[in-house]
């Protein structure tokens, strides 16, 4: 098969910054692969703003907190690279798909604890191995971390343990697919304008100002200040950028 762009499989890509890093990718010159957990109708908009952007794009159903359907998923993937986008792997994966939970150490159930560990490390561990044998040598993976593994925010201890997880987890993919030449980063971003936790950092203006007040650049962030590091490190001009946690998060609590 003659594959003519690279390929990208951006989980959760239907809203916030994943739909950011999709849309990105495609600035890039880079196709895309975006999964949706529940916003399908977003999802295919996200689909429609790529390929107005000139680029092929797909959207699939995903449940990252579901380990058992993989398998199947991937079978889909290989059944889309092969009638859409006439290749047999893709080149990049951007673990991206998250929720948010907020509760004190004291108050988090295991409930909460298991959801947040099937999806933030759990599903993003084993979603990577089961990807292995689709994603080219060369290519390369981005975990989405959060700034909260290096400053604490009291509520926000077993979201921020499952992204230490993922960082660390990044050094070992680095380390074990560096023979496949295949590079491995976490992004960890700030507090972020999305809908992410409820979107309180976009609408609530206290909470807004006062991140604003403890960030270098005096601002939150936006979803096109992730997008944009995210889809450099699927270019050629990161080919150099291995096993690093990238912080982008205008200097929070520094």
């Amino acid at each position: 098969m003659a594959q003519t762009n690279n390929i990208a499989l951006v989980t959760g890509g239907s809203r916030g910054l994943g739909k950011n890093m999709a849309l990105q990718l495609a600035r890039k010159g880079i196709d895309v692969i975006l999964t949706y957990n529940q916003k399908k109708e977003e999802a295919f908009q996200t689909v429609n703003e790529i390929t107005e952007l000139g680029q092929k794009a797909a959207a699939l159903p995903l449940n990252t907190g579901d380990s058992k359907s993989f398998d199947s998923f991937f079978e889909q993937v290989k059944q889309v690279l092969t009638d859409e986008f006439n290749a047999e792997n893709f080149n990049f994966l951007i673990n991206n798909a998250g929720i948010g939970i907020h509760a004190s150490l004291s108050e988090t159930t295991e409930e909460q604890f298991d959801t947040l560990m099937n999806i933030h490390f759990k599903g993003a561990f084993f979603l990577t191995q089961k990807a292995l044998p689709l994603i080219a040598d060369g290519g390369g993976i981005v975990n989405i971390s959060t700034g909260l593994t290096r400053f604490s925010f009291a509520g926000y201890g077993a979201y921020a343990s499952m992204k230490g997880a993922i960082e660390v987890l990044t050094k070992y993919q680095a380390k074990e697919l560096g023979s496949r030449k295949i590079r491995v980063n976490a992004v960890a971003p700030g507090a972020i304008e999305t809908d992410f936790g409820g979107g309180a950092v976009r609408d609530n203006a206290d909470i807004n100002a006062q991140i604003s007040s403890i960030t270098a650049l005096g601002r939150v962030g936006l979803p096109d200040d992730i997008g944009s590091v995210v889809a450099f490190l699927c270019t050629d001009d990161a080919k150099w950028i291995n096993a690093q946690r990238i912080e982008v998060s205008g200097g929070m609590m520094l």
